[in-house]
C-alpha cells in the first residue's frame, strides 16, 4: 500500500503547530505587507496581520512561489510515496493552477485537489483526505472523491464594514457610502469557485438571521439527500467573544450538527475586514 502524505495551505486554517499534530504539512501563504514578505503563522500571526489592516497597511495577498512548492514537495517525497496536495479553490488563487501545472513533472506521485474550498470547508477535506487514507486509498482516489463531491458545500458571509470591499472594487464609493449610511450588512455566498453577493440587509441580526436561514434551505433542499452527513462550520475575522456568540446562536438554531470553527483565512480578510462572521455546511466523507 503507498505511503501517502497530505498537504494543505494555510488558508485552510490550519496552523503549523495544528498540522504538526495532524501529521500533515501547511504550506504557508505569502503576504506583501507595505512591501515587505511575510508568511502566514510563519513571520506573521493573526494579531500582526489585523493591525496592519487596522493602520492602511499597503496588503496584498500572494501564492507560494513554485520554487517553495517543489522544496517541499521533495522533502516529503523522500519520506512518502505519494502525496495529496488541498490548496484553496482555484476561484479565488490561482494557487491551485499553479500547483497542477507543477505536479504534471511528478509522474502521477502528486495529486492536487480542486474541489473549490476555502477556510473551514478545505480543512474539512484535509479531515475527509485523512480518513480515506487510513482505510487505504491511494492519492489519485483520494482526488477523485473530494472533487466529485467539490460543489457539496455552502458559505455565507457578512461584514462589519463596507471599507475592505470598496478598496477592492467589489462596490462602488458611492454604494460604500450610501451602505454605511443606512448600516446596510452585504451577505455574501461562496458556492463553488467564487465570491458572490447573496442579500443585503439592515443591520448585524438581519445579516445573521439571513445567513442562518440561508444555511437551513440548502440543508432541507440542496442537501436534503445527504443531510445525515452534513456538518457545520463557522469563521470568523471577528473579536472571540462575538464568535462564541455567533456560535451558539448556529448551535440553537441547529441543535445536533458537529460544527468545526476558525479564524477565516486571512486571504479572505484581506478583502472584507474584520468583524466579519461566516458560516458554512458541507459533506463529510
Amino acid at each position: 500500500m503507498a505511503k501517502v502524505a497530505i498537504i494543505t495551505d494555510s488558508n485552510s486554517g490550519i496552523t503549523q503547530a495544528r498540522g504538526k499534530e495532524l501529521g500533515i504539512y501547511v504550506l504557508p501563504m505569502p503576504f506583501f505587507i507595505d512591501e515587505k514578505l511575510y508568511y502566514e503563522d510563519i513571520t506573521l500571526t493573526q494579531e500582526e496581520f489585523y493591525a496592519c489592516l487596522g493602520a492602511d497597511s499597503d496588503i496584498s495577498t500572494s501564492q507560494p512561489s513554485p520554487a517553495s512548492v517543489m522544496e517541499l514537495w521533495e522533502s516529503v517525497l523522500k519520506e512518502y510515496d505519494e502525496i495529496v496536495c488541498i490548496p484553496m479553490s482555484s476561484g479565488l488563487s490561482s494557487t491551485c493552477s499553479t500547483a497542477m501545472s507543477i505536479a504534471a513533472e511528478y509522474s502521477g506521485r502528486v495529486q492536487v485537489v480542486d474541489n473549490q474550498r476555502i477556510s473551514v470547508t478545505q480543512e474539512q477535506s484535509v479531515y475527509d483526505a485523512m480518513k480515506l487514507r487510513d482505510q487505504g486509498m491511494d492519492a489519485a482516489g483520494i482526488r477523485e472523491v473530494l472533487e466529485k463531491e467539490k460543489l457539496q458545500a455552502s458559505i455565507y458571509i457578512t461584514v462589519d464594514t463596507l471599507k475592505y470591499l470598496k478598496k477592492g472594487g467589489r462596490i462602488t464609493p458611492a454604494a460604500a457610502a450610501i451602505g454605511t449610511v443606512l448600516n446596510l450588512k452585504p451577505v455574501l455566498q461562496i458556492q463553488g469557485d467564487k465570491l458572490d453577493a447573496f442579500a443585503k440587509v439592515r443591520g448585524w441580526k438581519a445579516a445573521k438571521k439571513t445567513m442562518l436561514n440561508a444555511i437551513e434551505k440548502d440543508l432541507d433542499t440542496r442537501f436534503a439527500g445527504v443531510k445525515d452527513q452534513m456538518m457545520l462550520g463557522m469563521a470568523y475575522t471577528c473579536t472571540k467573544e462575538e464568535a462564541a456568540e455567533w456560535k451558539q446562536e448556529i448551535v440553537e438554531r441547529f441543535p445536533g450538527y458537529d460544527i468545526i470553527e476558525g479564524p477565516l483565512s486571512l486571504s479572505v480578510a484581506c478583502h472584507i475586514g474584520p468583524g466579519a462572521m461566516a458560516v458554512t455546511c458541507m459533506k463529510k466523507v
